[in-house]
């Protein structure tokens, strides 16, 4: 896997409005809307790339993935966008597909969350590279590389997918430094914390 070429192919920005951290990402995947959507919201789909996960992706319903987070569905445009609560009433995950040129889809998402557990947009660092990591599997999943003889918590722990969680630390630190959104400090004591969370045994 060329793990630079993932990294590359993913868009990052991180903003704070007061106590509120948002963060951004965009990725182009080779599939029509139609079908990134059904990976992003069968569970049977969802299970083989993602995380178990039960429930029912349409306004009014619920989701709940196994020992996990879960939530409601706010908002859901099949194929166009859903908007759901992820963990919590303060925790607004966004879900948005464009259609691309070439059978191909623009993916972005959008993450706010009003309480943090790091000073301003540091706490990006605590959901951006997850976040990545989900990205990178759906890539895997849609190009057929993803490996069908494992459990996704499996693939996660892989030395490679190690290496890319790091270079994904790196890269949000980047966004977050960017954004002029904390300090330094607060800046390196939340990327320490996801250093170990993604990438154990790595340094910074």
């Amino acid at each position: 896997m060329d793990i630079l070429e993932h990294i590359n192919a993913v868009h990052r920005e991180v903003s704070r409005t007061g106590e509120t951290a948002t963060v951004l990402m965009r990725r182009s995947y080779q599939a029509e809307p139609e079908e990134l959507w059904d990976a992003l919201t069968t569970p049977e789909r969802m299970k083989r790339w993602f995380w178990p996960v039960t429930g029912d992706f349409k306004v009014g319903g619920s989701f709940q993935l196994q020992d996990n987070a879960g939530g409601e569905v706010l908002e859901c445009e099949p194929p166009k966008r859903f908007k759901v609560t992820f963990g919590g009433p303060t925790s607004l995950l966004e879900l948005r597909l464009i259609p691309g040129a070439n059978a191909s889809t623009e993916l972005e998402l959008e993450h706010t969350v009003s309480e943090l557990p790091a000073p301003g947009g540091a706490g990006a660092l605590y959901v951006g590279p997850g976040w990545e990591g989900g990205f990178l599997a759906l890539a895997m999943y849609v190009d057929g590389t993803f490996p069908t003889d494992r459990s996704p918590v499996e693939v996660a722990d892989d030395p490679v997918m190690v290496d890319f969680n790091e270079q994904s630390v790196r890269a949000w630190m980047v966004a977050v430094r960017e954004s002029g959104t904390t300090t330094e400090k607060d800046l390196y004591e939340a990327a320490e914390l996801s250093m170990n969370q993604f990438a154990p045994g790595r340094e910074l």
